[in-house]
């Protein structure tokens, strides 16, 4: 009997998780489908219950209800100390964050080591929470850049219980940008392919590193600047792959080739 799995968001029109999920399954011939399913606030713990009660094997969790999944199905720890859940699993009953997990990997597998590095991430809102804990978690010393400065010191502020973390102003950005190993971009600029980065090849060499989470679209403003900087650069289709192959695993206890799911997000854009 098909197992179901699927996404449920508001909006959600545009996730690639159908694809990533279902190229997998199919690569490992698995009896299993994954859908995407628009839901409002108002419905989502109507929505979860009843994708429990139908059989569902589980759901992610996007944009805007990660925060209210927690409320809804019992967290794991990482998933409670981020604030936020992107992973329900029905068989466990237990709400998980793969956001961070799959950021590392990213990182991880673009050759980028963490430990005792400098990283500067920018924007302070639900993504950089999860990549800020990923990173402190990895021994990394991390700098929270924010057009709200007190947006990024409250952010600071809470992730210190877990590591070396600070939070400051978008000024004086060039000589913040110079004085870590890695850039790390979270917050939506890029989107708009008229978008002006943040940080520009001016403020960058090749020694460093650059990760923007930003998928549409892949080659985003501030990737061209890295690039022509010659530092390392990681897209977000890389993250976005990788956090899915994580969710993969939690539901079926199955490892999933991250290189087919990675391949089928890039060519559905």
């Amino acid at each position: 009997m098909m197992t179901i799995y699927g996404v449920v968001g508001y909006p959600v029109e545009h996730s690639l998780s159908p694809v990533m999920h279902n190229a997998a399954f199919k690569a490992l011939d698995m009896d299993c489908a994954y859908h995407k399913f628009e839901v409002k606030g108002e419905h989502l713990k109507d929505a979860i219950l009843g994708a429990r009660y139908l059989g569902f094997g589980g759901l992610n969790v996007t944009i805007p209800h990660k925060e209210a999944a927690l409320r809804i199905m019992e967290p794991d720890r990482t998933a409670l100390e981020i604030g936020a859940a992107n992973t329900l699993d029905f068989k466990q009953m237990r709400a998980f964050n793969t956001d961070a997990a799959g950021a590392i990997d990213a990182l991880r597998d673009g050759g980028v080591e963490l430990e005792n590095k400098g990283v500067l991430v920018l924007g302070a809102g639900g993504a950089a929470r999860a990549v800020v804990y990923g990173l402190v978690k990895e021994g990394a010393t991390v700098t929270i850049a924010n057009r709200t400065t007190a947006k990024a010191a409250d952010l600071a502020a809470y992730m210190r219980s877990f590591g070396s973390v600070f939070g400051t102003s978008l000024d004086s950005l060039g000589e913040k940008v110079r004085a870590v190993d890695i850039v790390i971009n979270t917050t939506p600029i890029g989107m708009g392919w008229e978008d002006k980065p943040l940080v520009t090849r001016d403020m960058l060499d090749r020694s460093q590193a650059v990760f923007d989470l930003v998928y549409r679209p892949v080659e985003t403003p501030l990737l061209r600047e890295a690039r022509a900087a010659g530092a390392k650069t990681i897209d977000g289709i890389s993250m976005l792959a990788r956090q899915g192959a994580k969710s993969f695993e939690i539901w079926t206890g199955v490892k999933p080739p991250v290189d087919v799911m990675e391949r089928s997000a890039r060519d559905a854009l």
